[in-house]
């Protein structure tokens, strides 16, 4: 493998689809939501992505079956078009600055070919007290004080490393609209009421209350 490439396994009709990115990182929380997302929406692959710049192994399944590291595209239809949903096991190395720039580059191109305007990643933030709270930050003020009134914390003067933060910054160099959504974690180990904080307050801002217990 010479340079990153995507396999399309379905090619669906998409209306109007809103792009949901979550990965591993602190606490693992971006994966995790991401995945109550898929399971929510009984979301189905449609796509995935590899790159020559992720990690040197393989995954093994429970059969034996090797398969390379990489991001798996998933959708579904929502009341108001669709939801596309990426996750994967894996990121660049954080040392590795332009194979992260190159990936989300890779992404971006492909989610604007499919019609998304506007994206939301997920991630966590390595926050010892205030364990419940989400964080936001936005392409623009407005954004982030709608998520504010949804319950959010608006995230200042601070860093988002990896993907996470790097997709949101260059799709708003491209003129598309999202926000990023932290939840707080102490980051040692996988944090799932990290990751269900983030999933709820997500489908609160699309309309799906989650109860407590659900």
């Amino acid at each position: 493998m010479e340079k990153p490439f995507f396999r399309e396994i379905l090619h669906p009709k998409l209306e109007n689809p809103m792009f949901v990115q979550g990965l591993p990182g602190f606490g693992n929380v971006g994966r995790i939501a991401a995945h109550l997302l898929i399971n929510f929406y009984d979301a189905k692959l449609f796509a995935e992505f590899y790159s020559p710049t992720f990690p040197d192994y393989v995954s093994v399944s429970s059969e034996g079956i090797c398969t390379l590291p990489k991001y798996e595209f998933y959708f579904a239809a929502m009341e108001t078009g669709n939801i596309v949903i990426m996750t994967g096991e894996t990121q660049p190395s954080f040392d590795d600055v332009l194979a992260h720039y190159q990936v989300c580059a890779k992404i971006l191109d492909f989610i604007k070919k499919l019609g998304c305007t506007f994206l939301v990643t997920m991630g966590g933030v390595p926050i010892a007290e205030d364990r419940d709270h989400v964080y936001v930050a936005a392409t623009s003020s407005r954004l982030a004080n709608d998520f504010k009134e949804k319950g959010a914390v608006v995230y200042g003067k601070g860093k988002i490393v990896g993907g996470t933060g790097l997709t949101l910054a260059l799709a708003k160099e491209l003129k598309l609209e999202g926000v990023c959504l932290l939840g707080s974690t102490t980051g040692f180990k996988a944090d799932r009421g990290a990751g269900y904080q983030v999933f709820k307050l997500l489908m609160k801002v699309l309309g799906k209350e989650i109860k407590e217990g659900k």
